[in-house]
């Protein structure tokens, strides 16, 4: 019997529909393991195909392309570690996610996933069929048992494969980011190890994907829960784990610990890392967005800075006649701290030439919100004709309070290809500002120090589409909005219990007529960063004509 297992987790970050390419990732990382001395080589869940492979998994090209690509991993990997690669499968007519050992060119094992997720951002009950528990299988006379992401996350798979004489647990993930996700997971693999005496390996991939980001933050446990090895989060890995027999059974060496962030500087890395991938995945190299002096504006201009280097990144300021001076101001000194180009391009004319066309139209009506909207809308216009005309991707800016209470101009600032802070409320995009302004870090590819000036943080935020307009004219303070937003939105409370926590019922009943009302414009927003369970579009899929109201609080 061995006395010694050797395991290199492989953290990486494939990209979703490169089959070619994952293969050609794995192959690679295959060479290390054997270059190492590893008995095994593991990758993550989907890792051929990337993950999530949505519907593009119903398409039986895309299946067979990747199966054939996990059989020529076999024949090419066979004089060395075994290699277990997520992928999926068919078996009896029916489409798996699997999990599939490769050792001596060929197929040795295929682990099909049990507990299929179907809640928050996971539908995979539409695409895949659920399987019976596989029992362990062997690797150099090691027997290894392999609960699939969700698997885990329940006690029964590994209860299983315990009594069915698994000596270490592998769980393969595609597990996406949200605030305070990495403390969830620790938790319930502690919890499986407690349950069946096991060590467990939790490798998890890395990398944006649309919405979502996978942050890694692998971790190597020891029955008892003791932490033995833990990965980095957001960076890709190569971490070979040692495990001894002895006798109470098999048990891993002490390993790096590495820091896992705290909060702020987690969900500013999803951003970045979000924006990077989402740019890189889709073939574009630059962007551009409005820039207005405003603070959601800069924010957004420093992550795409971070995430692309201030070279890649142009800055439009578009004043109108109710531009302040301070905003142009504004805006020029985030540009110049930055290092990104700054371009000035006025809406006045245009927007004189669109109110004379009007004018017979709007004759002997008020001025309001549709004079407003034209503003927005021509800004809009520009800076899409610029992306045309140059190939950079337009950034869209609102944040999540803004598209909750629709406080936002479909066809105006709503339009662009992606949006980084769609899912920070206002009160978070102040406070993300402070923390990048005192804080640097290697992977930030823009300058250190304070970015995002001072005023531009403490200023009474304006949308300045009328004179001497600020946006708590419209909406409740912010600090108020965000808090009745938490509520309704991230927690699901009813508006009496709102109102019994101390919100005057008519705010709380006007920001919830505000939210449903406004559900046809988050249908057509650009994609954005997922920071929490309740992200716009995949977490929350409320209907757009619908009457329902909560009535109580009355």
């Amino acid at each position: 019997m061995p006395e010694t297992f050797r395991l290199m987790l492989a953290q990486l970050n494939p990209v979703l529909g490169a089959i070619a390419g994952n293969a050609a990732l794995a192959r690679k990382a295959w060479g290390e393991g054997r270059a190492a001395g590893a008995d095994m080589v593991a990758l993550t869940e989907m890792f051929i195909t990337g993950y999530q492979p949505q519907d593009l998994i119903l398409k039986p090209a895309f299946v067979t392309a990747a199966i054939a690509a996990i059989e020529a991993l076999a024949v090419d990997c066979a004089d060395g570690p075994a290699l277990g690669i997520g992928g999926p499968a068919r078996v009896t007519g029916r489409l798996h996610n699997a999990y599939y050992i490769l050792q001596g060119g060929k197929i040795t094992a295929t682990v099909l996933k049990h507990h299929l997720p179907n809640d928050a951002v996971f539908d995979e009950k539409r695409v895949f069929s659920p399987a019976d528990v596989h029992g362990p299988y062997v690797v150099n006379g090691v027997r290894i048992g392999t609960p699939i992401c969700e698997d885990a996350w329940h006690p029964d798979v590994a209860e299983t494969l315990a009594e069915t004489g698994a000596e270490i647990l592998l769980v393969p993930n595609g597990s996406p980011y949200h605030r305070g996700k990495p403390n969830l997971r620790l938790n319930l693999m502690v919890a499986r190890v407690v349950e069946t005496g096991l060590p467990l390996v939790y490798l998890n991939m890395i990398g944006g994907q649309d919405d979502q980001v996978f942050d890694g933050s692998s971790m190597v446990l020891n029955p008892g829960g003791r932490l033995m090895a833990q990965l980095p989060q957001f960076d890709e890995a190569m971490v070979l784990v040692t495990f001894r027999r002895g006798p109470e059974g098999w048990r891993a060496d002490q390993g790096e610990i590495a820091d896992i962030p705290r909060v702020w500087e987690a969900d500013y890395r999803a951003c970045v890392m979000a924006l990077t991938d989402y740019m890189g995945k889709t073939g574009f190299k630059q962007v551009l967005l409005g820039l207005s002096g405003g603070i959601d504006s800069a924010i957004v201009a420093t992550i795409a800075a971070d995430a692309l280097g201030p070279e890649n990144v142009r800055c439009v300021m578009l004043p109108s006649e109710f531009t302040s001076e301070a905003s142009l101001h504004d805006a020029g000194e985030v540009a110049r701290n930055l290092g990104c180009r700054l371009d000035t391009v006025p809406i006045s004319g245009a927007q004189g030439a669109v109110g004379d066309a009007l004018a017979g139209l709007f004759a002997h009506t008020e001025p309001g919100i549709p004079e407003e909207n034209i503003q927005s809308r021509l800004r809009g216009t520009i800076l899409m004709a610029i992306s045309n005309k140059f190939g950079e991707m337009l950034l869209t800016t609102g944040n999540k309070s803004e598209m909750a209470v629709g406080y936002c101009t479909i066809y105006g600032d709503m339009n662009g290809g992606y949006n980084p802070i769609k899912d920070m409320y206002k009160t978070r995009v102040f406070e993300t500002c402070r923390w990048r302004n005192d804080n640097h870090r290697p992977w930030m590819k823009g300058p250190a120090g304070a970015v995002i000036p001072e005023r531009v943080i403490t200023k009474p935020p304006s949308a300045e589409l009328r004179a001497n307009q600020r946006d708590d004219d419209s909406l409740p303070p912010y600090e108020v909005l965000d808090a009745i937003l938490e509520g309704l939105v991230e927690k699901e409370q009813s508006v009496a219990e709102l109102v019994a926590m101390g919100f005057d019922r008519a705010v709380v009943k006007k920001v919830e007529h505000l939210l449903y009302i406004s559900e046809y414009k988050r249908f057509q927003a650009a994609p954005g960063t997922r920071l929490t369970q309740k992200a716009f579009w995949l977490d929350r899929r409320y209907p757009i004509a619908m009457r329902w109201r909560d009535d109580s609080g009355a």
